[in-house]
């Protein structure tokens, strides 16, 4: 799941978007590259976050290769994503 884009389901950031940094068996570590940065990012039940199946594939090959991610390229990653799903999903990857 790391590199996958999620949306939170509960709490008080309900309907945020995130990129999953790290997972555990019950927990996943979140990040947006604002109030949640990489080297701080937020912890949440598996439960409490729906997955959304696309992944932004330069952060996905950094985290399985253990490269140094900068908060920046997360904040852009989400924001194109946005981009793209208000554009009604043309040219989202996948």
């Amino acid at each position: 799941m790391t590199g996958m884009f999620a949306i939170s389901k509960a709490g008080h950031d309900r309907g945020k978007l995130y990129i999953i940094i790290n997972e555990e068996e019950e927990y996943v570590y979140l990040s947006d590259g604002r109030l949640k940065p990489i080297d701080a990012p937020k912890k949440k039940k598996k439960k409490h976050i729906q997955i959304v199946k696309k992944t932004d594939e330069q952060i996905r090959l950094a985290i399985e290769k253990n490269n140094q991610i900068r908060n920046e390229e997360i904040k852009r990653a989400i924001k194109e994503y946005g981009a793209q799903a208000e554009s009604g999903g043309k040219n989202v990857k996948s």
